[in-house]
């Protein structure tokens, strides 16, 4: 069985209020593999989300930062990367997204799967449309179409590429289906309870009433008309009928320009940038630069574990020229020992605050069996 891939969507610095929401709604929609109570605050740092990253089995982040002049959203895999830099042009939040809908339709039990994802256009040149597209792919669930359950089909996830802009519209839907092939009225009797009849003296004035042709009615062409292969959710939706396919938008919605193609973990080389342009020559120095950089960090914690293990040879040899002299007696050096030790447990404290309760991090794949059977009830 493959890996499920998990993730962490956060903040990063002072977001502000608007962005902080689109947070919350991206973490809905990556439902139910997602850390979605995540617990964060100003003083973490990439890293510390990294270090509790590997325990949890999280693959991928998804990062926000503003700037003044734009919001910018970062998909990295984790622990080594690559990660794709986004310019968010536009968003709308979700609950922007169902205010404008005459009767929005949501539940909670279209989260409790994974959304299907869907990229239109992508099959572009350039190897930044190739990382895109593998990076994308990697962030959900594989599908198995012999073995998947219709009914686990409840939302979908689009990714639109427009060549004329050059930009990548996101838009996150639920999916239903209705009956097709009757009338407006025929459908309500079907789908619902039967309507009160007593003020038609006969069946065929309530029929012939609604019978004109509605706009949903001319929607349920050949091109959304699909034959059910199993059961699935609903009023009388059972194998072989025939259904119109609906799509209704659960949001957000996002306008993405992809700026910047690194390999590593937000950071090393840099593989594609929308705007900048290098030759080769500048390539390679920037190359050398960044070894050059890796070999110094290197060396400074190679160094810093040769201080470590001096200081703790001395620290044995002192306790053998005392006589093993009790904590308190032994002055000035044990009470830098139980300083380090203090700043260490200041570290693990910021990594316990991130892994928080059992119900701080949740991404629910422990309740998957309970829910399905609640779901067949």
């Amino acid at each position: 069985m493959n890996k499920i891939p998990k993730s962490f969507v956060v903040r990063s610095g002072i977001v502000g209020q608007s962005v902080t929401a689109l947070v919350h709604d991206v973490r809905r929609v990556m439902e139910p593999h997602t850390a979605t109570h995540l617990r964060e605050r100003r003083t973490n740092r990439l890293r510390d989300f990294v270090m509790v990253a590997g325990q949890l089995g999280v693959t991928h982040f998804m990062i926000f930062s503003r700037t003044e002049k734009n919001t910018n959203l970062r998909i990295c895999r984790a622990p080594r990367g690559p990660t794709l830099t986004f310019r968010i042009a536009e968003y709308a939040l979700a609950k922007d997204c169902l205010a404008l809908q005459k009767a929005p339709k949501t539940s909670e039990l279209e989260y409790r799967k994974s959304p299907l994802l869907v990229l239109n256009n992508f099959k572009q040149e350039g190897k930044e449309f190739k990382v895109m597209t593998v990076m994308l792919q990697n962030m959900f669930p594989s599908i198995d179409v012999q073995t998947m359950q219709l009914s686990q089909a409840r939302r979908v996830l689009l990714f639109n590429y427009n060549q004329d802009t050059g930009m990548i519209d996101v838009r996150h839907y639920s999916i239903g289906v209705k009956t097709t092939g009757v009338s407006k009225s025929i459908k309500r009797v079907i789908n619902t309870d039967i309507p009160n009849l007593g003020d038609y003296e006969d069946i065929s004035d309530y029929i012939l009433k609604e019978a004109v042709v509605s706009e949903s009615d001319v929607e349920d062409g050949p091109e959304s008309t699909v034959t059910l292969a199993q059961d699935y959710h609903g009023r009388n939706n059972r194998k072989n009928d025939q259904r119109a396919v609906r799509l209704h938008e659960l949001g957000p919605r996002m306008t993405l320009e992809l700026i910047k193609v690194e390999n590593g973990m937000c950071g090393g080389e840099v593989l594609y940038h929308r705007y900048v342009k290098k030759t080769s020559e500048e390539i390679k120095e920037n190359e050398r630069k960044r070894q050059r950089t890796e070999k110094e960090k290197a060396d400074r914690r190679h160094k810093q574990e040769l201080d470590v293990e001096r200081k703790k040879k001395e620290k044995e040899e002192h306790r053998i020229r005392t006589g093993g002299a009790p904590r308190e007696e032994s002055g000035a050096e044990d009470n830098e020992d139980e300083e380090e030790e203090e700043e260490e447990e200041d570290d693990y404290e910021e990594e316990e605050d991130l892994m928080g309760s059992k119900s701080a991090i949740s991404f629910g794949d422990e309740e998957d069996e309970e829910e399905e059977e609640d779901e067949e009830a």
